[in-house]
């Protein structure tokens, strides 16, 4: 469970009674996907003609762009996640991180859910290489918040302190 049950208003749609514009909701949405795309290989590597993860990621691409609607990201995020669901490790994660990706068309706050994920998949990653887990989750973590645009990058790093602990801790960089 990544969402919190008290939700910050700075991260809820104007139109949904928030505070977050359309165009920083775009730009969450795009580091979202950014996150999600960075480890998107680990799970191509395993399943390489299953199409659903990488297809989430363009649709909330596409939706940044005012090409799609939001249900239809949505939804490519669902598929995505259901993607994962027979696998384990890096894989799994990655497809996780991906169909987290696709949801914050729907849901702002879901943007931790595609970076958590990622650190997930790397960590897992690390430890099926005999590598230190731990240290390869905190080098995706830092390449994560360098690619944070400015215009976000306060909130996105206020709302990982604030949530931490719900997306597994791993954002103790």
């Amino acid at each position: 469970m990544i969402l919190s049950k008290v939700r910050d208003p700075r991260l809820v749609t104007v139109r949904r009674g928030g505070t977050l514009t359309d165009a920083d909701h775009r730009l969450i949405a795009s580091w979202a996907a950014t996150c999600a795309e960075h480890v998107l290989d680990l799970f191509s590597a395993v399943r390489p003609d299953d199409p659903r993860p990488r297809e989430a990621i363009e649709a909330v691409r596409a939706w940044t762009r005012g090409e799609l609607a939001m249900m239809q990201s949505r939804a490519a995020g669902g598929h995505a996640m259901g993607a994962a669901r027979d696998l384990r490790g890096a894989a799994r994660h990655a497809a996780y991180a991906a169909g987290q990706a696709g949801v914050v068309a729907h849901v702002a706050e879901h943007d931790l859910g595609a970076a958590a994920y990622a650190i997930k998949a790397v960590r897992a990653a690390a430890e099926a290489a005999g590598d230190d887990a731990v240290e390869a989750g905190r080098r995706e973590c830092r390449w994560q918040r360098d690619q944070l645009p400015g215009e976000i990058r306060d909130l996105v790093l206020e709302d990982q302190r604030r949530r931490n602990e719900l997306c597994w801790s791993v954002f103790d960089a």
